[in-house]
């Protein structure tokens, strides 16, 4: 092991933990790894300020990770982040309301319409191709029309 690995004071080690730990968040997000980070700083901060042995520091990371994660679990289900577009990622829920042009007749409750530039399956009431539907509701990839 090299010498300046081993004549590391604590605190140091500490801080690099943290910060490796919070640039792994970023290149993994999943908002798990920046508490753990944030408790090994502010132990390698603690270890700084107060000259405390390795097992101290040890077990004040175990605690600092084990409060801070719950802390932050309850704050989080206490308060929400919320979507400004809570149908960002879901297409066919976005088309809700949309007025489309059948493009093969719905016969026996199925179909397709032209949605933008392609075509959707439908499913609602029979209608000539060239007729005028409203999308009520989406049931998968498959969107649920009215007559318009």
């Amino acid at each position: 092991m090299p010498d300046w690995l081993t004549n590391m004071e604590p605190h140091w080690a500490w801080l690099s933990l943290g910060v490796l730990l919070a640039a792994a968040e970023i290149v993994a997000p999943g908002f798990f790894l920046i508490w753990i980070g944030a408790a090994a700083i502010v132990t390698g901060i603690v270890a700084w300020v107060a000259p405390i042995g390795v097992p101290v520091q040890l077990g004040l990371f175990a605690l600092l990770a084990v409060v801070i994660l719950y802390g932050a679990r309850k704050w989080l289900r206490d308060n929400p982040i919320t979507s400004t577009d809570p149908h960002l990622n879901q297409r066919a829920s976005r088309l809700v309301g949309e007025v489309l042009t059948v493009t093969t007749a719905i016969e026996d409750g199925r179909g397709r319409a032209r949605v933008g530039d392609g075509e959707w399956p439908v499913h609602g009431p029979d209608a000539a191709e060239g007729a005028k539907v409203r999308v009520v509701s989406a049931d998968g990839g498959v969107l649920v029309v009215e007559a318009a």
